[in-house]
């Protein structure tokens, strides 16, 4: 059983509830349609009934009746999810009309939704911009506990099945903060782990916070700000195996490793890396998805207290059907 199947057997087998905001767009509807099929988790529609299943029927859809779907034009709860998004937002301002027609927004509305308990996780990207998606996400979920910093991590399937954990491995920040501080980035690296234990399946993720240097090999203000930031997430997460600075091939390679941090656990058997910041994230794994032929699965937003996801507006029917599980088995961590 590959990554994706291990995934998607995980969200089986304890179902969580995932509202789609962008309903009437086809290729989420479509995407719905099969993961009801499957039966891999229960879904929120957000969209006016009528049109909703239009557009079902000439796609030929069969399983959207298993859907929950919520006409953001006429709830009932409207009310009080406006009363409520006033509270919340209240310091900044916000008018209790300003949030009547806020929580007509899809996106608004899935996020409120998720607050009052209805819903476990959000997807969304397919229509709307990652502002788009993040700032309700913020404004209403908010971070998770201690975190100030959202990031994205990333899956990377290789088939060099020595490296990581038989050739996978979780990477961030590859999507949100571009010029982390110590502090954000330990951040990072507690939440690239987590997303390696609820989404990879990992059971001991092996952190490795990467740098030019490998143990002073080097001397520079920016590999004293990964040095610091490993002792920091250390402070954050004591269990949290976890060894920087060091460069990518003391992180991945034993021999290397070895020779350029003797007496590391981490070195050389890293299935977590975490970049310095988003420009060497991003080209990362760029890199290593077109010329080492890996694939790269996420991002993976990470920090959020309960999980809301971002996609591609190039996305496929296949991407947003995996992040669906990928957002149930977060979600799934979140109680915990």
């Amino acid at each position: 059983m590959d990554l994706l199947q291990q995934i998607v057997a995980r969200a089986k087998a304890n179902k969580q509830r995932i509202v789609l905001p962008e309903a009437l767009e086809e290729r989420t509807l479509t995407a719905a349609d099969k993961v009801l099929a499957d039966d891999i988790a229960d879904i929120v529609l957000i969209g006016a009934s009528a049109e909703i299943h239009a557009l079902a029927d000439k796609l030929g859809l069969t399983h959207i009746d298993k859907a929950t779907i919520i006409d953001p034009e006429n709830n009932p709860k409207s009310e009080e999810y406006a009363a409520l998004l006033a509270e919340l937002r209240k310091k900044k301002g916000m008018t209790i009309e300003q949030a009547r027609e806020l929580v007509k927004n899809p996106l608004y509305l899935g996020c409120m939704i998720i607050k009052t308990e209805g819903a476990d996780g959000q997807i969304s990207g397919a229509l709307s911009t990652t502002g788009d998606t993040l700032r309700p996400a913020l404004q209403i979920i908010k971070c998770a506990p201690g975190i100030t910093c959202v990031s994205g991590g990333m899956l990377l399937i290789s088939k060099q099945k020595q490296y990581g954990e038989d050739g996978v491995l979780v990477v961030g920040d590859v999507a949100v903060t571009p010029m982390p501080d110590a502090d954000q980035l330990a951040q990072i690296a507690v939440c690239t782990a987590q997303t390696a234990k609820s989404v990879a399946g990992f059971a001991d993720p092996r952190v490795a916070m990467l740098s030019f240097s490998t143990k002073g090999s080097a001397s520079h203000e920016v590999v004293d700000k990964v040095i610091e930031a490993t002792r920091l997430a250390q402070e954050k997460a004591p269990e949290l195996k976890i060894d920087g600075e060091l460069q990518a091939d003391a992180a991945l390679v034993p021999s290397v490793g070895e020779k350029k941090a003797p007496g590391s656990s981490i070195a050389g058997h890293a299935n977590v890396l975490v970049f310095p910041n988003l420009e060497v994230g991003n080209i990362g794994y760029k890199l290593v998805q077109r010329l080492g032929d890996a694939i790269a699965i996420g991002p993976i937003l990470q920090g959020i207290a309960r999980p809301v996801n971002d996609l591609s507006r190039g996305c496929s029917v296949d991407d947003i059907y995996y992040m669906v599980a990928i957002t149930a088995c977060q979600a799934m961590d979140a109680k915990k």
